[in-house]
């Protein structure tokens, strides 16, 4: 879809659930040619691409790339070209996510990142600034236009399978599972005893039902299971603050980053670890030649192992929360504050205040090297790159792998052992991952890309074998290069 009117005034965009409530009130009272029914949301946006043509101005893709700032961003959709500078600090997904893309072409990255880009397409008018030359091809020359096209066709055929259609079911058990696991630690210590027999095995029932939580939430954030996105981001702040203690809006910030520009160093936050980890082939030899020492980096395969059980708690949580108070995002505190009130009424009769909050935290320690090897298995040891500008198959295909499909691995992972298919189509509900992979896979051969998939196990292993690998590079950088 593509807008042909020249925009007129500033306007502004808001996010989706309040897309599909405005846009109905647009399509009220206005009748089709037929005059028998009135204009859905989506019918209209695309009405609007026959209204008259205005000119717009055309830009090249040389011009369009110099506007790559933060105070200067223009990117572009389907050969528009759009100014989102202003607008950037009001994008649901974060202003980081628009500076990433500023100066390039973001066609499948918004399509990838949007449940219903139809009807954020209606409020993307005002931000239009013209169009690509007729002599522009639809990408930077830099990519491969035969695979971008391909890959499109890829994603219609998905479409037209119903493969973004979600079981409801499924989530619904994986729920159920969830809160299951969160009663029968109650009764157990409500029936058995607060010994310590009894306070291991429920702290593991409790890690069970955390890490499953983070998954679950994990797929609301992508907005993969609801068809409104209401609703998706309704119960991703019940799960990822009532039920995890953590700020929807923070994983958010972090995340979706993570997707758009996956191992790309430093704008991918997850591989931007900097002074803790040095990772890829660029950043070690980066500190080592600046001298930059805040521990002996050839030995961090081993650090990993010894801080993984920290991660969450003493990290990611702490973060979660100035995130939350810096930014002021009131539900989400009040959310989490709901998650330790959940707990201390849960609990407290049994540990007291003191104990409980021991409880918590024994939880979330035992929690934190189950996610952290699971999210890190398929990105660490793939690509590690700066900023190569590549088209959004190539780019993904590279920075991730997958782990082998089975019942167990499927569950231990939360899906995540098919990363290469959730990074291409982050809304797909993740029970259709394992169905879309051989048409992947498929794609991939078809233009010599590796399609990367190996044993849990040795996906484990090479995270600490990549790590080691990394720090041997800085340690040759760090001994080789004079003091500058």
């Amino acid at each position: 879809m593509t807008f042909e009117e020249k925009p007129e005034g500033n306007g502004s965009l808001v996010d989706e659930s309040q897309l599909d409530l405005d846009a109905k009130h647009q399509a009220n009272g206005k009748p089709g040619a037929s005059g028998k029914a009135k204009l859905s949301a989506r019918q209209e946006a695309y009405a609007k691409c026959n209204l008259p043509r205005k000119s717009l101005n055309t830009y090249t893709w040389q011009e369009i790339q110099r506007h790559n700032q933060k105070t200067d961003q223009w990117l572009v959709i389907n050969r528009k070209v759009y100014d989102v500078t202003g607008w950037a600090d009001r994008h649901p997904g974060g202003r980081q996510v628009l500076k990433h893309y500023a100066g390039e072409d973001a066609t499948d990255v918004f399509r990838a990142m949007h449940l219903d880009p139809d009807i954020v397409r209606l409020y993307l008018k005002p931000l239009l600034i013209g169009e690509l030359a007729p002599e522009e091809p639809n990408q930077e020359r830099n990519k491969n236009a035969r695979l971008v096209e391909d890959f499109q066709e890829l994603r219609r055929t998905l479409e037209t399978l119903n493969m973004f259609n979600a079981n409801l079911g499924f989530f619904f058990l994986h729920l159920t599972q969830i809160l299951i696991l969160e009663a029968l630690a109650w009764v157990i210590v409500w029936h058995f005893g607060s010994g310590w027999l009894i306070t291991i095995f429920i702290s593991f029932l409790l890690t069970v039902s955390q890490a499953q939580g983070s998954f679950l939430q994990h797929d609301m954030g992508h907005l993969s299971i609801f068809k409104k996105s209401k609703w998706n981001r309704l119960m991703h702040k019940f799960v990822m603050g009532h039920l995890k203690g953590l700020s929807a809006k923070w994983w958010n910030y972090r995340h979706f980053q993570h997707h758009v520009k996956t191992n790309i160093y430093p704008k991918d936050p997850d591989i931007d670890a900097g002074p803790l980890f040095v990772l890829g082939d660029l950043q070690p030899v980066e500190y080592g030649k600046k001298k930059i020492k805040f521990f002996d980096y050839e030995k961090q395969h081993l650090i990993f192992c010894l801080v993984s059980p920290f991660l969450i708690p003493v990290y990611f949580y702490p973060e979660s929360i100035l995130h939350m108070c810096h930014r002021r995002h009131w539900e989400d505190i009040a959310w989490a504050i709901s998650f330790y009130i959940r707990y201390f009424i849960t609990f407290s009769p049994f540990y007291g205040i003191f104990g409980t909050m021991v409880l918590i935290y024994l939880v979330k320690i035992l929690e934190s090297p189950w996610i952290v090897y699971i999210t890190q298995m398929s990105h660490i040891p793939m690509k590690v790159s700066k900023e190569e500008n590549r088209d959004w198959f190539s780019a993904q295909v590279l920075a991730t792998c997958n782990v082998e499909h089975s019942f167990f691995n499927d569950w231990f992972t939360g899906h995540l052992n098919f990363q290469i298919e959730h990074h291409l189509f982050p809304t797909m509900p993740r029970h259709n991952c394992h169905k879309v992979a051989p048409l992947v896979k498929s794609l991939c051969a078809k233009y010599g890309l590796p399609y990367v998939n190996k044993p849990m196990l040795k996906a484990f292993g090479d995270i600490l074998r990549a790590l080691k690998k990394y720090g041997a590079l800085w340690k040759e950088a760090y001994c080789t290069h004079s003091e500058i």
